[in-house]
Formats: C-alpha cells, structure tokens, sequence
C-alpha cells in the first residue's frame, strides 16, 4: 500500500486520513510521523511530498521523501514564506545565479530538462510568478542574459556557492528597493484615504425642508382603504 501525502518538513501531526489508513493495517501511526519528521527534517517551513510504502505481511512501511516543489525551495533561498500577489510591483526576494542554480541541480531529475542551463531557466522563470528578482534584475531579463550566455561560466562549473561580498551586496539591494516598495505603498493608502474622505464629505446630505416634509408625512395617518 502507498500512501501520498504533502506534509510541512519536519513537523507532521496526526491526522485522521493516515489514522484510517494506517489504522486498520496495523502500523503505529506515531512512529510513521516521527520517521516522516526526521527525514523530512531538512526542509523546515517547506511542503514536502511524501510517499509511505506499507507492507500489509510484514507490518513494515518505508518513507521516500521527494524534494519540494521549485517554488518552495526558492521561497527558502529567499527566506519568504509566501511569493508576492503583486508581482510586477511588488518584490519579495533577491537571489544570486547561485542559488539559482542550487535549486536547479536539485530539481533536475523532476523538471524534465536536458541540461542544467535550461533547468536554470526554468527556475528563474518560477521566480517571476514569485516576485523575485535575480542578481538585482527583473528575472525576465536574467533568462535573456541566459541565452545570451552571460552565466555559462557559473552554470558550466555548477556553481552553487555564494561570496559573503556578493551576498551582502545582494541583501543591500533588496532592503534599499523594499524601504522603497513600502513608503510607494504608504503614499497609495494615504491618497486612498484621502480620496474616500473627499467623496463622503461631497456626499449630497438631506436638505431641511426635505426633512420637515418627511417628518410631517409620518405623523399624517394614513387614509383607509374604501370599501
């Protein structure tokens, strides 16, 4: 018996789909989630996909744990945990070309590429639905630089490390565009507000004399119906 499931790494909790599953076949649940944790372990704040293998004669089971999805690898690299719902506006992460490649050489047996640089293209295509830039750019640009050959040297070596001076300049980066992003999305919400107060103060209000009218209308009883 096979059991699928996509569990938060290292920190899976009962549940009742595996309870009735695994119940009537008679495998400790608690130890199936604690061997699930430790190998998923690695991949903390990530959703992992896991496959328990069970053998109903044996009473025995097995965890092969896949990697995450593209998306959740690079959310870690970026130290995020979700994209951007803004992604032509707002950014949420820079990455170098090598963590780029990082997750590409571990996503390769799953996306289907012939060879590295285009599993690197692929990646960075993920980034553009996640709002994240690569090497400071709009990641659209960095898949041209790509095919222009601009990073064949790191992707050739399969370079995965990043310089501290790098990482730091990449990280200044990021932190000058966000303190921009957010005084942007400041001023919006001002202008926002400011517009809603000028429509409710042009707003037209009830005249006096359509009041009193109103008024003297309530207090006339109504005339009853003829027979």
């Amino acid at each position: 018996m096979n059991i699928k499931l996509l569990v938060d790494g290292g920190a899976m909790k009962p549940g009742p789909a595996l309870s009735q599953k695994l119940g009537p076949a008679g495998i400790p649940i608690n130890k199936v989630i604690d061997q699930v944790n430790v190998s998923t372990q690695a991949f903390k704040g990530m959703q992992v996909p896991v496959d328990i293998v069970v053998d109903l004669k044996t009473k025995t089971f097995e965890v092969n744990v896949s990697s995450p999805p593209v998306s959740g690898l690079l959310k870690k690299e970026a130290g995020i945990q979700v994209g951007s719902g803004l992604q032509k506006k707002i950014k949420v992460g820079n990455l170098s070309i090598e963590q780029i490649i990082s997750v590409a050489k571990s996503k390769m047996p799953n996306l289907l590429c012939n060879d590295l640089k285009t599993a690197v293209k692929t990646v960075i295509g993920s980034c553009v639905s996640l709002g994240i830039l690569v090497e400071n750019m709009n990641p659209v640009e960095v898949e041209k630089m790509v095919d222009e050959g601009k990073f064949d040297k790191e992707i050739k070596e399969e370079k995965t490390e990043v310089s501290a001076d790098k990482k730091k300049q990449i990280k200044e980066f990021f932190e000058n565009l966000k303190s921009a992003q957010d005084k942007q999305l400041k001023v919006e919400a001002e202008q926002k507000e400011a517009a809603a107060a000028a429509a409710a103060a042009a707003a037209p209000a009830a005249t006096p004399a359509a009041t009193t009218t109103a008024k003297v209308a309530e207090k006339v009883p109504a005339k009853p119906a003829k027979k």
